[in-house]
């Protein structure tokens, strides 16, 4: 498939013709300069041919973070076939932007210079000075105002190859609304770690569920933790950029690698800060950070054993929860920790008794130390979290549960639970049907999990317990859900 790079300085609108192009709000944009720090890559449709659209950083060397930028920006220009150069039109041309020209126009790749922000047809003068760049193909567009796109993309389809039976997917309307919620980033910080139980529908036979080969792991925990540095070791190369400067990854980065028969889909997110701390463009980072959260089927929640734990470290783990994900908790930097292993690892579980179904695992990002063993890991994880327990069995454990501990009564009247079924996986979601769904309390719920937890390898994934009355229909959501 045919790789398109958009190149070009920091805030010339490189990421709005990619969304522009994808027909969708993919890459964040704002004013700020060095919005886009990693490669954002999406397969498009232009003229109903695929390519792979890749959406790289301003080319900017004025810190050691934006160097970095610069070089992986370079980098994918190598690899692209076609490399679409945009310029801002509202400014003069730069002696640095034609040295960039030159050089990219030296790949003997085809190369079109795209100049930007020429709203309207009095604006075209500034177009012309461009002339300087001795560029074959010039198109001068306004991405804002949709105006001469249609002529780039008319050259780039002529340049794809014809794809027998390829079918572009159905266009989706560009969401609109996204600037206007900045404020949704309060929604990850309503919780202390412990969600609320919630309502759940329920089903008396487990739904037909889709089998894919891929795993979505989100890689999340807060700013400067090296999540960025454990992607690219996962992956074997330098996928996402990598600075000492927090906040460095604003879009989610994500790479897939093949592992024994599965896909895997990594997506490195944003580092989460205090709601106080929260700046610019980091309000698009959470709301992304949500998005690939609710898609996600793991998270590798990502630790600095160098430095003490925080509080945030602890409400960044409550979205593991929140999203009933299944869990793998890194303790990186371990080439520097601050204590011992059983210090440390006793400090983890009491703070993040939530997660104590999450497997530990020390590693160096920087060194590579032990990170090949967090794939082995997912794998297993991921087998439990899709696990279909046998009805037999699990009424056999639940009834032996309540046999060795009696359900507490609702003033003096027997609680009882009539039988279970698991109707859902990723994760195991069991149905209790009962006379009193409401009276079952939270503790015993939790006490049926570790007896299921005992029977059934579920390392690594949430088990959900929703009650629910005898001959209540399926599409009632009268009763609520515990996760242990």
């Amino acid at each position: 498939m045919k790789k398109i790079a958009i190149i070009g300085l920091p805030n010339v609108g490189k990421s709005s013709l990619f969304n522009r192009i994808a027909k969708q709000r993919i890459a964040i944009t704002s004013d700020f300069s060095g919005t886009t720090r990693d490669i954002k890559s999406h397969q498009v449709y232009i003229t109903e041919k695929p390519c792979l659209l890749l959406d790289t950083g301003g080319l900017d060397k004025s810190t050691e973070l934006f160097e970095n930028v610069h070089t992986m920006s370079m980098e994918a220009a190598k690899v692209a076939n076609i490399i679409v150069m945009v310029v801002d039109g509202k400014m003069r041309p730069s002696d640095e932007e034609k040295k960039i020209f030159y050089a990219l126009q030296a790949r003997k790749k085809p190369i079109a210079l795209v100049i930007n922000k020429i709203d309207n047809d009095k604006e075209m003068e500034r177009a012309w000075e461009f002339d300087e760049f001795g560029a074959e193909f010039v198109f001068p567009i306004s991405v804002s105002h949709n105006r001469g796109v249609s002529a780039l993309l008319e050259w780039i389809g002529e340049l794809l190859p014809e794809v027998e039976g390829a079918t572009p997917p159905p266009i989706e309307a560009e969401d609109e609304s996204e600037e206007d919620d900045l404020d949704d980033e309060d929604e990850y910080w309503d919780n202390e770690g412990v969600v609320d139980d919630e309502e759940e529908p329920l089903l008396e036979e487990i739904k037909e569920e889709v089998e894919t080969n891929q795993i979505n792991v989100a890689i999340i925990g807060r700013v400067n933790v090296g999540k960025s540095s454990l992607l690219n070791a996962l992956v074997g190369k330098q996928r996402a950029v990598v600075s000492s400067v927090a906040g460095t990854t604003i879009d989610p980065v994500d790479e897939s690698i093949e592992y024994e028969d599965k896909v895997i889909n990594f997506v490195d997110t944003a580092g989460l800060r205090r709601r106080g701390k929260i700046e610019g463009i980091e309000k698009f980072a959470l709301m992304r950070t949500k998005e690939m959260l609710e898609r996600a089927n793991i998270a590798l929640l990502v630790l600095d054993t160098s430095e003490p734990f925080l509080e945030l470290d602890e409400r960044i783990a409550g979205l593991v929860e929140e999203n009933h994900l299944a869990c793998i908790i890194v303790l990186n930097k371990w080439d520097n920790p601050l204590a011992d292993f059983e210090k440390i690892t006793a400090e983890v579980r009491d703070r993040f008794k939530f997660l104590s179904y999450a497997p530990l695992i020390t590693v160096s990002a920087k060194s590579k130390q032990r990170v090949a063993k967090i794939k082995d890991m997912i794998l297993s994880v991921y087998a439990n979290y899709s696990q279909h327990i046998p009805t037999r069995q699990l009424n056999e454990i639940i009834k032996n549960a309540t046999i060795k501990h009696q359900i507490p009564s609702d003033h003096s009247k027997i609680v009882k639970i009539y039988f279970a079924t698991q109707y859902l996986t990723k994760p195991p979601r069991i149905a209790l049907v009962m006379n009193k769904p409401r009276s079952l309390h939270f503790s015993y719920k939790r006490y049926l999990a570790n007896k299921l937890r005992e029977n059934f390898n579920l390392e690594g994934s949430p088990i959900l317990l929703y009650p629910r009355a005898k001959g209540e229909r399926d599409n009632e959501q009268e009763n609520s859900g515990a996760e242990s």
